[in-house]
């Protein structure tokens, strides 16, 4: 566990550090859908969603909202901060859906690799649930949770979330072959 983590809303100063560790998640290819070669301009695009989306990061020291600290996350090395500390992690919440489907969030996490099981991404998950509940969200899903990311979906179980279904070989992991990618659900 950290002694000062903080969450709070990313600012463009946190992007190098947010970028610095998830070039290495994205490239490792184990725990996202994402292309493992995604460019930074669009990997930006993807996690730093227009409003109302939101970004947040965890970080050690220095920051200037509170949070507090947890378990979890995906990854290993934290990166270099922008105002307010080094980043740890990060989260993006926005609607799953648009029109009708607005009311259900969606959010993704990464957590810098050096900082995993330091608490920061279950510090995340709790921050994000109820920041989607302050922003009037009804439920939370998530529809692609790498099946073989035991870390992960032992957090969000722990955290209320229920595996609706698996879509069996969903997922191509570059080490294990094929394995199912969880639809994973909780009401706020």
């Amino acid at each position: 566990m950290l002694a000062a983590m903080h969450i709070r809303a990313a600012t463009a100063a946190d992007w190098p550090g947010i970028w610095a560790f998830m070039r290495l998640i994205l490239a490792a290819g184990e725990t996202y859908t994402y292309p493992r070669d995604m460019d930074e301009e669009a990997a930006r695009a993807v996690w730093t969603p227009p409003a109302p989306g939101r970004t947040l990061v965890a970080v050690d020291g220095g920051g200037s909202e509170g949070g507090s600290a947890g378990d979890g996350g995906a990854g290993g090395g934290a990166g270099g901060g922008g105002a307010g500390g080094t980043v740890l992690g990060t989260a993006k919440l926005h609607p799953n859906q648009m029109g009708g489907g607005a009311h259900v969030a969606n959010a993704s996490f990464m957590v810098a690799p050096g900082a995993a099981g330091r608490g920061v991404g279950r510090a995340l998950g709790h921050h994000v649930l109820d920041q989607a509940r302050q922003d009037g969200y009804r439920a939370m899903q998530f529809n692609a949770v790498v099946e073989s990311n035991t870390r992960a979906v032992a957090l969000w179980r722990s955290l209320g979330f229920e595996i609706l279904a698996t879509v069996p070989e969903g997922f191509h992991h570059p080490v294990k072959g094929y394995v199912g990618l969880h639809v994973m659900h909780r009401r706020l």
